[in-house]
């Protein structure tokens, strides 16, 4: 076991969890734009394929030698397209030595060893993905669990809500987007608040 596996483990999960979210939209919903200065889901998804296909050519030497976007950009591409090359990048990443790691390389202007810059990328996917589940409150939608329990799913995890994800892994996501998506049923927040202070 290399000392970087909890690292690689979290850019797994974190695969699957801004897949979840994509997967909540309607194709409809792609070019919705909250704000003019934001991204529409549509634009946040080329972001992601594109700067993390940038970030591990240039800062981390990962170059998967195919365009970083589906050839046809529709959302179902789109999960087929990241599923795809962040897998790729993932098989290459559980092949490198603890010392590769440690090595460093350039993050912009600074240089900064690979597992922090691997652990930096995993954040700006998060924020990305926090963005995104925004949007679909915005839309009024019901969100599943990426982390933990959500309003839609019981509430607070204080107050014993459960964990529901819409899919419990990758190849159920693709196959079960790819005929129209599965939506398990959600309880609600409950008797209690979803908040530590209710208003």
């Amino acid at each position: 076991m290399g000392r970087y596996d909890f690292l690689l483990d979290t850019y797994d999960t974190e695969r699957l969890k801004i897949l979840s979210v994509w997967s909540q939209f309607r194709d409809e919903d792609l070019p919705f734009r909250p704000e003019p200065r934001a991204r529409t889901p549509h634009e946040q998804m080329v972001h992601q394929c594109v700067s993390e296909d940038i970030w591990m050519k240039t800062m981390l030497g990962l170059d998967l030698g195919e365009p970083p976007l589906p050839a046809e950009e529709t959302r179902l591409e789109f999960l087929k397209k990241y599923a795809g090359a962040s897998g790729r990048r993932l098989e290459r990443l559980r092949g490198m030595p603890d010392d590769w790691f440690e090595g460093q390389t350039r993050f912009f202007d600074v240089e900064r060893s690979r597992a922090w810059v691997l652990t930096r990328r995993i954040a700006h996917s998060a924020h990305h993905r926090g963005q995104l589940t925004t949007y679909l409150r915005l839309l009024g939608r019901s969100l599943y669990s990426t982390y933990g329990p959500t309003a839609d799913t019981g509430g607070l995890f204080l107050n014993n809500a459960p964990v529901i994800y819409r899919y419990p892994d990758l190849d159920h996501l693709l196959e079960a987007e790819a005929r129209g998506g599965e939506n398990p049923p959600l309880p609600g927040p409950g008797a209690k608040s979803p908040t530590e202070r209710p208003g």
